[in-house]
């Protein structure tokens, strides 16, 4: 839903002369305001559900970004480096702020406490091997996804369980933190299979390239 939510907001944000770069921040103001709140804020359902506003909101305006820099024309290197750097930091700083939250408030869990350090591990490097894929795919001339079409239909079904507005969606759940925690839990054993499959296909991705420009 972040994209045709994302189209709304990029109609807007274009009509209002925001520049790619402001709607990125705005982005930024509504993502780490939720995080703020996991991270700090009582464990209650209405905070859960500020919550899941906050974070659903600043992935659709993330989507908008983007967008708004077509509509002007084009972006920028600039814009799409603030764009990836905002992204690095909210996947670092979300699992932090679930650590950081159950642990103030529900610290009689602690063996539960790994699962967020688990899910960091693995959201961070997919995303870094994601972005390294593309510039090592560019620097040998070699079409990315992107370039090639993007995703099947199935593909983007088999891809909901890992996918961030869902995981944003769950933070409803916050304010039951019996039921949060399994729903994360699963989020996180979602996000490490994808990890470790995406990982190695990748890998034998880059060696096909590599054996297949070596042998022209």
């Amino acid at each position: 839903m972040n994209r045709p939510v994302g189209r709304l907001l990029a109609t807007l944000a274009f009509h209002l002369g925001l520049t790619p770069n402001q709607v990125t921040l705005v982005s930024a103001v509504f993502t780490f305001t939720g995080i703020g709140l996991i991270a700090f804020a009582p464990v209650t359902v209405p905070i859960g559900i500020a919550v899941w506003l906050l974070l659903a909101l600043g992935y659709a305006w993330d989507s908008a970004d983007g967008q708004v820099a077509r509509l002007r024309g084009g972006g920028s290197l600039a814009g799409e480096w603030l764009d990836h750097v905002v992204n690095a930091v909210k996947i670092s700083s979300l699992h932090v702020a679930v650590l950081l939250g159950a642990y103030r408030w529900f610290g009689e869990v602690r063996p539960w406490l790994l699962v967020p350090l688990v899910f960091l591990i693995a959201a961070n490097s997919t995303f870094f091997a994601m972005l390294l894929n593309d510039l090592l795919k560019q620097k040998r001339g070699v079409p990315t996804a992107v370039e090639r079409g993007g995703s099947s239909p199935v593909r983007s079904l088999l891809m909901l369980p890992t996918d961030y507005g869902f995981l944003c969606l769950a933070f409803v759940t916050w304010g039951w933190f019996d039921v949060f925690a399994v729903l994360y839990a699963l989020f996180a054993l979602a996000a490490v299979v994808f990890w470790a499959a995406a990982l190695t296909k990748w890998f034998r991705d880059m060696a096909a390239v590599n054996a297949a420009q070596s042998a022209a």
